[in-house]
């Protein structure tokens, strides 16, 4: 399985669905989606409706291997199912999209600029349960928010050792250093960024993912594209309007979508089935033609 996974995620064309919400940012997208939060009473309510909101994005007749890859699960919904299946399974066997499951457990204070990732208890328990559940890959998140050498290279360090963690389970990780679109010093970020990731990549014990922000230059990130060691480049959308988002990746060769708030943009848990189904389509082709277009 893991193989026609590896042959899936690197011929397949299409993009990766970010379905990974986690507790701090379940309310907006609840809210987004239509949801307020008078609507439920405690977490475990909450992530009940994200949950089915999540279902009925997987469940719908738009969202299969043709134009979606992948999808990446919070653990909540990775340890649920759709439709009697677990979703992970679901995804693969119905869908023909393969499963990643985002690990990190949120950020720490910022410091050098920079936001790393928290301690992960019971990291190796996770990812055994995960390999387990047929999950291909991890994703794990970072964040920079200022063009500081030290605490850029502090983030693509602990990236890449929680990378070599994730490969010895078996999986592929998505190493994920987000650099914040709005900070003035934007493009300096991503040039340390973009040097520090290509010095790690040499000493990687095999290949992985990325997943990063979208570059002020287009094809800022090619020669990481073009790196033997990198699987494939994603980007978030990183609060992007869809339409821009779409836009700016359409020019940037080799690199696909892994949006989140990008993709759901407009549904609701007010919409009909069928009317829920055409919006989704739309979205994931418009994702899909911007995907494909470098």
């Amino acid at each position: 399985m893991a193989k026609t996974m590896m042959e899936h995620m690197m011929k397949g064309e299409g993009f990766i669905a970010a379905l990974d919400q986690s507790g701090g940012s379940t309310p907006k997208a609840l809210g987004l989606y239509g949801i307020t939060e008078d609507a439920y009473s405690n977490e475990t309510e909450m992530f009940d409706l994200i949950h089915e909101m999540r279902a009925r994005i997987i469940r719908s007749s738009a969202f299969t291997g043709e134009k979606v890859v992948g999808a990446i699960l919070f653990e909540q919904t990775m340890d649920r199912d759709v439709e009697g299946i677990p979703t992970a399974t679901y995804l693969w066997e119905k869908r023909g999209v393969v499963p990643f499951l985002k690990i990190d457990k949120g950020l720490e204070e910022e410091k050098d600029g920079c936001q790393m990732m928290k301690p992960i208890p019971g990291l190796e328990a996770l990812l055994e349960r995960a390999a387990e559940q047929g999950i291909f890959g991890t994703k794990e998140r970072s964040v920079i928010s200022a063009a500081d050498p030290m605490g850029i290279a502090s983030v693509v360090a602990q990236q890449f050792e929680l990378g070599e963690k994730v490969l010895a389970a078996g999986m592929v990780p998505i190493l994920e250093p987000e650099v914040t679109i709005s900070i003035s010093d934007k493009i300096d970020a991503e040039a340390m960024l973009r040097d520090a990731l290509l010095a790690g990549l040499e000493t990687v014990s095999a290949p992985v993912m990325l997943k990063l922000s979208l570059p002020t230059i287009d094809n800022f990130y090619l020669p990481l594209v073009e790196h033997p060691n990198v699987i494939k480049v994603v980007a978030l959308s990183g609060g992007h309007v869809r339409a821009e988002a779409n836009e700016i990746l359409a020019r940037n060769k080799g690199i696909i979508a892994s949006f989140s708030r990008a993709l759901s943009e407009g549904l609701t848990a007010q919409m009909s089935d069928d009317e829920f189904d055409a919006a989704l389509a739309e979205a994931i082709d418009s994702i899909y033609r911007a995907s494909i277009a470098g």
